[in-house]
C-alpha cells in the first residue's frame, strides 16, 4: 500500500527543520517573489539551497510555491527562477496561472508542476485538463466533500495525485480567490499581500441612518461575521484516505516553529496508526487534544462532510485559542550534567510544570528541577527569549524537543 504523503509549511529555515524532524514527508516554501505569503519570511536563494540539502538528506520532498495570479509586470525575472529552482533540485513548483505554467513548460520542461488550490479545482473535467498540459498533481478547491473527491479520484489518471488541504485557515472567499483586501487596503491577495479583512469586525449600518451601526447578533456591537473557524480533519483520517486523497496538506507559513511541529507530530501519528491496521482504524482522541495544544480558532470539518453552516463561521473574535505556550527548544544533551541546554522562548520558572515533545517519544510531563545559566550559576528564572540555560528534567533529551505549559491563562483548569 503506498502511503500518503504528509506536506507541511515552511515560512523559514527553522520551520522547515522542525517539519522534516517531527513527521513531514514533504515541504512548501516560497521564494522572495511569486509566492502567495509574503508576511512570512520566505527564503533567500541561498537560504533555499540549504533548505534542499537539509530536505534531501533526511530524504524527503521539497516545493516551491509559484502560485499568485500574475499581472504583466509580475512575469519579470520568472524564468531565471525556475532555471535556479531546478538547479538546485526542488522537487516540483505550485503554480495557479496558464501563463506561469506555461512559462515553467518552456522553461523546465521536466520540472514536476502541481496546480495551486488557487485555480480552483473542483471537479474531474478540469483535473483531467490540467494533466494533459503536464500538471501532475491537482491541489483541491477547499469547497469539495469527500464524495466530490472521491469521483474526482475515479475519473481521472491513476498517476495524477490529489493533495488536499487537512489542517489550518481557511478563507472566506472561494479557495482564496478574494478582492476583499485589495479592495479596502490596497493590498493584493491574489499576489501574496491580503491584509485579512475577512478576520476583522463588523457592524451593519442602514443606508439612510449612517452611523447608526447595529448589532448582527443579540448582545453584540459587532461580529466577525466573515471570519471561519480553522479546518481540522485530524479525525477523518481514514476517510480522505479512502476518497482517494494522495497529499494531506498543512496550512501555515506565518506559523510558528511550536505550531508546525505540534501539528504535524499530530497527523503523523494519526496516519501511522492508520496504516498498521487499516480495517480496524480508530480515530485516538488524544490526536485531537493535541493539536488544541497549538493556537488555534476553534475546529470545522469545511466542506468534507456537509456545507457549512453558520457553526462554521466564529461571529465573536477574531483571535487564537493558546492553551499551551512554547517555553523553549532542546539544542543540547549533556550525559555528564545530566541536563538540557534550552534555547528559551518564553519565561521558565523554577519548578514550572512542563511537558516534553519529540519526534520519537511519547510526551513527558515533568518538573523543572534546576536552571543554570551558561556559567553554571544557579536561577529561579530564564527570563529572556533567546538566552541559552541549562535545565534539569530529570529525564534524558534530545536535540530539537520542544518544552510547552500551560498557558498562564488556563492554568487554573488544569
Amino acid at each position: 500500500m503506498n502511503k500518503i504523503e504528509l506536506l507541511a509549511p515552511a515560512g523559514d529555515l527553522e520551520k522547515l527543520k522542525m517539519a522534516i524532524l517531527y513527521g513531514a514527508d514533504a515541504v512548501y516554501i516560497a521564494g522572495e517573489n511569486f509566492g502567495l505569503r509574503t508576511a512570512s519570511k520566505n527564503f533567500t536563494e541561498e537560504q533555499m539551497k540549504e533548505a534542499v540539502d537539509f530536505v534531501k538528506k533526511n530524504n524527503k520532498k521539497i516545493y516551491v510555491t509559484c502560485n499568485i495570479i500574475p499581472h504583466n509586470d509580475d512575469f519579470e525575472g520568472l524564468e531565471n527562477y525556475l532555471k535556479y529552482l531546478e538547479e538546485i533540485g526542488i522537487d516540483a513548483i505550485i503554480v495557479a496561472d496558464p501563463g506561469v505554467l506555461m512559462i515553467a513548460k518552456d522553461t523546465v520542461p521536466d520540472m514536476e508542476i502541481h496546480l495551486s488550490t488557487q485555480a480552483n479545482n473542483t471537479n474531474f473535467n478540469s483535473a483531467n485538463f490540467w494533466y494533459r498540459q503536464g500538471v501532475k498533481r491537482v491541489v483541491t478547491a477547499r469547497e469539495l466533500s469527500f464524495e466530490e473527491i472521491k469521483k474526482i479520484r475515479d475519473e481521472i489518471p491513476e498517476d495524477m495525485d490529489i493533495e488536499s488541504f487537512v489542517h489550518g485557515a481557511m478563507c472566506i472567499s472561494y479557495s482564496g480567490r478574494c478582492l476583499m483586501s485589495n479592495y479596502m487596503t490596497g493590498r493584493d491577495a491574489n499576489r501574496g499581500s491580503c491584509a485579512h479583512p475577512c478576520r476583522w469586525k463588523y457592524s451593519l449600518v442602514e443606508e439612510k441612518r449612517p452611523g447608526e451601526y447595529f448589532p448582527i447578533e443579540e448582545d453584540e456591537r459587532g461580529t466577525y461575521f466573515f471570519n471561519s473557524k480553522d479546518l481540522c480533519m485530524i479525525e477523518y483520517v481514514k476517510e480522505l484516505i479512502e476518497a482517494g486523497v494522495s497529499s494531506f496538506k498543512i496550512e501555515g507559513r506565518v506559523k510558528t516553529p511550536y505550531y508546525v511541529a505540534t501539528v504535524v507530530r499530530a497527523y503523523r501519528m494519526a496516519i501511522d496508526e492508520y496504516y498498521k491496521n487499516p480495517d480496524n482504524y480508530k480515530s485516538d482522541p488524544s490526536w485531537m487534544e493535541e493539536v488544541k495544544k497549538a493556537s488555534y480558532r476553534d475546529f470545522t470539518s469545511g466542506f468534507y462532510l456537509d456545507k457549512p453552516d453558520g457553526e462554521s463561521q466564529n461571529y465573536g473574535t477574531s483571535s487564537y485559542i493558546r492553551n499551551y505556550d512554547f517555553m523553549g527548544l532542546v539544542t543540547l544533551y549533556d550525559t555528564d550534567k545530566n541536563m538540557a541546554k534550552i534555547d528559551v522562548r518564553n519565561r521558565i520558572f523554577l519548578g514550572d510544570k512542563v511537558e516534553i515533545i519529540g519526534p520519537d517519544c511519547e510526551t513527558i510531563y515533568t518538573t523543572v528541577k534546576a536552571i543554570y545559566n551558561e556559567n553554571m550559576e544557579s536561577m529561579d528564572v530564564a527570563p529572556r527569549p533567546k538566552e541559552q540555560v541549562w535545565i534539569d528534567f530529570g529525564y534524558e533529551v534530545k536535540e530539537n524537543y520542544i518544552i510547552r505549559k500551560v498557558s498562564v491563562e488556563n492554568q487554573g483548569e488544569n
